[in-house]
């Protein structure tokens, strides 16, 4: 579920692979990942609305929702190794 910063929610297919698949890679968060992620989303059958202005909300969101994703796998890393 994603959350917007108008505190609306939306439901995505497939996020938390296309996240681990992308981590895999090495992908950095950067707006080019966030843009890839888009594009998978929607290869995976979500709509995202066309609009430009949509597009850089879900970027925004997106990138950040990648970032969480990275540190929680890197702690889940670090704790492994104890």
């Amino acid at each position: 579920m994603l959350k917007f910063p108008d505190n609306t929610m939306v439901s995505v297919e497939g996020l938390e692979e296309i996240m681990a698949e992308l981590l895999a890679e090495r992908r950095k968060a950067n707006v080019d990942t966030a843009r890839r992620i888009i594009k998978l989303l929607e290869d995976k059958g979500n709509f995202i609305p066309s609009s430009e202005s949509v597009h850089r909300e879900y970027t925004v969101v997106l990138l950040e929702e990648y970032r969480k994703y990275i540190a929680n796998r890197s702690e889940d890393m670090g704790n492994s190794k104890h």
